[in-house]
């Protein structure tokens, strides 16, 4: 694999639970995509003049081990399959302090020109630098919890409705959050349920239950490994709401979904899986869930819910 990024955990990139955040996670991957994109002979490919750009229709992230503010890390990548207008990209980030890797991410992507409505085949040249760029698939992106099956087709807020998931965040695509096309970023699919998820009770009663006391929670939420499908990356000023449910839980930790529509017309705009457990702030390690907790976590599961 070769090196396409290096930088540091900025201190304001961190959270309340003191270290990164999962959207900075994903914005340094985006920078590393970047540099996938150079190899390729794609230097233009995100900026407003580019003639072709590279589209996320899927990302995969597991979070390996955990990164303090000013923690020095690199991302390296590779090309791990491609066909005639998509490409699965494997990266890598080190922590490189501990010699450990921090995270792995599997992300697709699409071949598009902006502004189109459909992907066109890869030129002969960019084919012959993919093939250079090939790797075999790193133990560190197998996921252990999440749905290896194919995306749910059938997201609507209606059937949001249906199905009982509740209503966890809402809000509106904002012109920080978007690229040199005017789309959303992609760290922002992650970062837009990262900021409402407190607000999800049945998932995290235990926080809930700290914050409804006045006192700061002495275990917090982490997620270990999540999926995100994006159905439409939206522009600046789409409004979305976020609906939530419990898909399965155990001791260790708890499998949740999320739904994030255009409030306005009803459709999807991303959907996302998510294994989180319960981090001890103090001891910095798994805290497991109480009976009574995973009890009534069992009993608010839903069916057959899928991202």
């Amino acid at each position: 694999m070769e090196v396409l990024w290096r930088g540091n955990a900025n201190a304001w990139e961190c959270d309340e639970l003191g270290h990164l955040n999962v959207r900075f996670y994903l914005a340094k991957a985006a920078e590393a995509v970047g540099g996938l994109a150079q190899k390729i002979g794609m230097p233009e490919a995100f900026t407003s003049r580019a003639s072709a750009t590279l589209l996320a229709r899927s990302l995969t992230v597991r979070f390996l081990n955990e990164v303090l503010p000013g923690s020095p890390l690199a991302i390296r990548g590779g090309v791990m399959d491609f066909d005639e207008t998509r490409l699965t990209a494997v990266l890598i980030m080190d922590h490189c302090a501990l010699g450990k890797p921090a995270a792995a991410f599997v992300v697709t992507l699409s071949h598009y020109a902006p502004g189109a409505a459909i992907a066109f085949p890869w030129s002969g040249r960019t084919r012959a630098a993919l093939e250079t760029l090939r790797v075999l698939p790193p133990p560190e992106i197998e996921t252990r919890s999440l749905d290896k099956g194919a995306a749910e087709r059938l997201v609507s807020l209606t059937r949001a409705e249906r199905l009982g998931l509740q209503e966890v965040g809402r809000g509106m695509i904002n012109a920080e959050d978007t690229d040199a096309f005017g789309h959303m970023r992609a760290e922002h699919a992650f970062g837009k349920i990262s900021n409402s998820v407190v607000h999800f009770k049945t998932a995290f009663p235990e926080e809930h239950q700290a914050f409804s006391e006045g006192r700061r929670p002495d275990v917090s939420n982490a997620v270990l490994e999540a999926r995100i499908n994006f159905r439409r990356l939206p522009y600046a000023g789409t409004g979305y709401v976020i609906r939530s449910g419990v898909k399965d839980a155990n001791e260790k930790v708890r499998t949740l979904v999320h739904w994030v529509c255009d409030p306005t017309t009803g459709q999807p705009l991303w959907t996302m899986e998510a294994v989180a457990c319960g981090l001890n702030l103090t001891t910095r390690r798994l805290e497991r869930t109480r009976k009574e907790t995973l009890d009534a976590l069992l009993a608010a599961r839903i069916e057959g819910l899928r991202a």
